[in-house]
């Protein structure tokens, strides 16, 4: 009897168990989760987070002395030309994490829907964007086995040589860009260009300009062919075509929050940028410097104070330290450090301020130089007015309160008229001013021009042997993970320092 009874017992638990299996599976899937991701909202994220993080204040800024800051501690970079790694970190990991890996994901999932080919596209350009901040910045880098680690279990990829690297990008930027077709399904969801494909030909083309003015030094043949190649195709047309990156409250500028937050006091329009804009009568200073005249505390820069009128700004100038800024602005005739002119916080670095990352302006400026070198059909005046212009227009969108008349504009063009002989120095120079805010453009026109002819920082204590930062130093986090390939990579391109040039820059 008991093994009858316990024959039984087995019985029912078989069946109450097969009973609760059923419906299993079924019972324990979530049917609202979502189980496919549209490739189109990855391309936004790489899109949104390719605004450029606050360290380009401690660096980029810094070198093409524009802004700049007394202080050091986490402070410390272009200023002291000093190398500061958990600074020049910060492109790598932004890029790297949010930009580029989202833009390899987005390439893939779309690659299997014919009917997305613009979409793939799309994000082809933006990550030929998104390498060439990154190699500009750096040298050599990940590249072709990049943002592989989650498909491909490449988590220690290889770095691979700049020239290489330029080669693939040209080629990338051609291909995406011809094959973007306006008779195939728009990618409406796009936040840059609500998927226009127009527009986005016109960015990938700007870019391939972009690419090859870079190479103007290292192989001039092949910039004059690719730049050919970007005109013939078509660029920006106008500020409206503009690769911005538009910021609200709840995703803000990052160099606005660190200028309205706890940096607020600390960082100031640099001398040899003000001096530029007053000397040459420049109406964007109006727009874009604001002095708090008498403070001598950050409590006391208070908008009671602040004048935006050109005749008082004064830059602060470069070589000093948090010691030493004191005794100068007294021989400046101001209250203290804090009297100098900043970057309008109120207007051009609000916390919403857009970023804007492949213009209009830049791109007319950039076919200027390839006409002045005869790369290209076209009148170099006409571009470089262009150019110009373009810019002066742009400090509108910034705020309201930066819009500069168009009287102004028109009498500053008439001023300064483009001169065959200073004409590549004159050109670079507005590149300069047109690149204000967007850091890692700036440092790489700087490095690839030689213009605007600054005077290296005079700081006593510098950690460079050469005049100017060259490049910006590998993460330390880089070297504990993958350090086999960084030291192959240092091999090929030189010290891991800030004084080692990247491969176009000759």
């Amino acid at each position: 009897m008991k093994h009858i009874s316990i024959l039984g017992l087995s019985l029912i638990m078989a069946v109450v168990t097969t009973s609760c299996d059923k419906g299993y599976d079924e019972m324990n899937t979530n049917k609202t989760a979502i189980t496919t991701l549209n490739p189109a909202f990855l391309l936004n994220n790489a899109v949104l987070n390719a605004s450029f993080p606050g360290g380009t204040l401690v660096y980029d800024l810094g070198i093409v002395q524009q802004i700049v800051t007394p202080n050091s501690g986490v402070l410390a970079g272009a200023n002291f030309n000093q190398d500061n790694r958990s600074v020049t970190q910060e492109i790598w990991q932004r890029y790297y994490r949010t930009v580029t890996r989202h833009t390899v994901d987005a390439i893939r999932l779309a690659s299997t829907d014919p009917a997305r080919s613009n979409l793939v596209n799309m994000a082809r350009i933006w990550q030929a964007f998104s390498y060439m901040v990154l190699t500009d910045t750096y040298g050599d880098i990940p590249y072709f086995e990049a943002g592989k680690g989650f498909t491909d279990q490449i988590v220690s990829p290889k770095y691979d040589a700049q020239e290489l690297i330029y080669k693939d990008i040209i080629k990338e930027l051609k291909e995406a860009s011809a094959a973007l077709d306006a008779s195939k399904p728009i990618e409406l969801a796009d936040i840059l260009y609500t998927g226009e494909v127009s527009k986005w030909k016109k960015l990938g083309y700007s870019l391939l300009l972009r690419a090859g003015m870079r190479l103007s030094k290292v192989d001039p043949a092949l910039a004059q062919q690719t730049a050919l190649a970007a005109f013939q195709g078509g660029v920006l047309a106008s500020n409206t075509d503009n690769s911005v990156v538009r910021h609200n409250a709840n995703y803000t500028n990052a160099l606005g929050g660190t200028l309205n937050a706890t940096e607020a006091n600390n960082y100031y329009l640099a001398a040899p940028f003000v001096n530029y804009l007053k000397t040459t009568n420049d109406p964007r200073l109006k727009s874009i410097a604001l002095r708090y005249v008498g403070a001598t505390s950050g409590p006391q820069q208070v908008p009671a104070r602040g004048v935006s009128d050109p005749a008082v700004q004064i830059g602060m100038p470069l070589g000093f330290d948090n010691s030493t800024i004191t005794a100068r602005a007294t021989a400046d005739g101001l209250a203290s450090f804090y009297d100098y002119s900043q970057l309008d916080r109120s207007r051009l670095a609000k916390q919403t301020s857009p970023m804007y990352l492949v213009t209009h302006s830049q791109t007319q400026l950039l076919l200027a130089e390839a006409a002045q070198r005869g790369w290209i059909q076209g009148s170099a005046t006409t571009f470089f007015t262009a150019g110009v212009r373009a810019h002066m227009a742009q400090m509108a969108d910034y705020d309201a309160g930066s819009a500069i008349e168009t009287a102004a504009i028109d009498k500053y063009i008439t001023d300064h008229p483009l001169v065959a002989a200073t004409a590549l120095e004159q050109i670079n120079t507005q590149y300069w001013i047109s690149s204000l805010m967007n850091g890692p453009e700036a440092f790489a026109n700087f490095r690839r021009s030689g213009f605007p002819s600054l005077t290296p920082n005079p700081f006593p204590g510098k950690g460079i042997t050469g005049s100017f930062i060259r490049r910006l130093t590998y993460p330390n986090s880089e070297i504990s993970v993958n350090g086999e390939n960084v030291t192959v990579a240092i091999a090929r391109m030189g010290k891991d320092d800030l004084d080692t040039k990247v491969w176009w820059d000759k």
